[in-house]
């Protein structure tokens, strides 16, 4: 017998991309005022039994994250800004233009919040001492960082917008979980800040890296920082397992402080969407039901 699909997704450029085990939608605002839906197939890296194991599962769900987003990000760029179908499939992305996109912004993510807290680090490394003291402080300035690049991008006008849409998603995603028709009226009250948001899961990748890292070695420079790559993997596995973990014990108060920073962090990357935002979300998760998938 199945379970019930845990839907998620990210909002895009004018619009949400919502998806399941099997196939995503994504619906966009174009330029006349009509919404059009969109359903991609999908190809989940985790259908082999080893990359459905706890931890290994997170990495891998991270990776394809960001695949199904990279894409859906480009698709909805070129949709509202009204390109035709014959043109927006000549933009779609190839393999290595995929790739390449990827590896940028990966490369990038590894300048600030590795390179640059661990470089910062390193060089006060003679006024904090001890392995401990100087990993500890290393993840301070990483989740400093953080913290100061999440504002400074919540302050754009255009990036402002999307996270109305990222509002807009939450709200869907609540009103289908609460089993009530999907119109803009039922989902209007719900909150927009969700326990299984990725910011959320980003503030715990910091949080948990500053205890990984805690206990490898300093010197020299370059292993400091190599080190910190090589177990990124292990940083996103756990960083998973505790999300889910925390999602599914929302109702015990032992357990609901975990997910507080994460909501906490939300005020800062959604906002209060209007409706014409909320029905463009719930048209791509009406889009993702209508294919009717469920998890086995």
């Amino acid at each position: 017998m199945g379970r019930p699909v845990q839907y998620g997704g990210q909002a895009v450029i004018e619009g949400v991309m919502m998806r399941g085990p099997q196939e995503s939608a994504i619906a966009v605002r174009l330029p006349n005022g009509e919404i059009e839906v969109t359903c991609v197939k999908i190809h989940p890296w985790a259908t082999r039994s080893i990359l459905k194991l706890p931890i290994i599962r997170g990495f891998v769900a991270l990776v394809d994250s960001l695949i199904v987003g990279t894409r859906a990000l480009t698709f909805s760029a070129n949709r509202s800004m009204g390109e035709e179908e014959g043109e927006q499939k000549d933009e779609e992305l190839g393999f290595w233009e995929l790739a390449l996109t990827i590896g940028l912004a990966f490369g990038l993510g590894l300048v600030f919040f590795v390179g640059l807290p661990t470089g910062i680090a390193h060089l006060l490394r003679g006024k904090i001492t001890g392995t401990l003291w100087q990993n500890l402080f290393e993840g301070a300035i990483r989740l400093a960082v953080f913290f100061i690049y999440i504002v400074m991008i919540s302050r754009l006008k255009d990036i402002q917008r999307v996270f109305q849409y990222h509002g807009a998603e939450h709200k869907a995603i609540f009103t289908y979980e609460a089993g009530k028709d999907l119109t803009v009226e039922n989902a209007r009250p719900f909150p927009r800040l969700h326990p299984r948001c990725g910011t959320s899961f980003l503030l715990i990748v910091v949080v948990v890296s500053i205890f990984v890292f805690a206990f490898v070695g300093l010197h020299p420079l370059w292993w400091r920082i190599l080190s910190r790559i090589l177990l990124m993997p292990l940083v996103a596995g756990l960083a998973y397992e505790i999300l889910k973990f925390s999602a599914r014990h929302l109702e015990s108060p032992w357990f609901h402080w975990l997910i507080v920073p994460g909501l906490l962090l939300q005020k800062l990357t959604t906002r209060e969407p209007d409706d014409a935002q909320l029905e463009v979300a719930l048209a791509s998760l009406k889009g993702v039901l209508d294919s009717g998938q469920e998890l086995t």
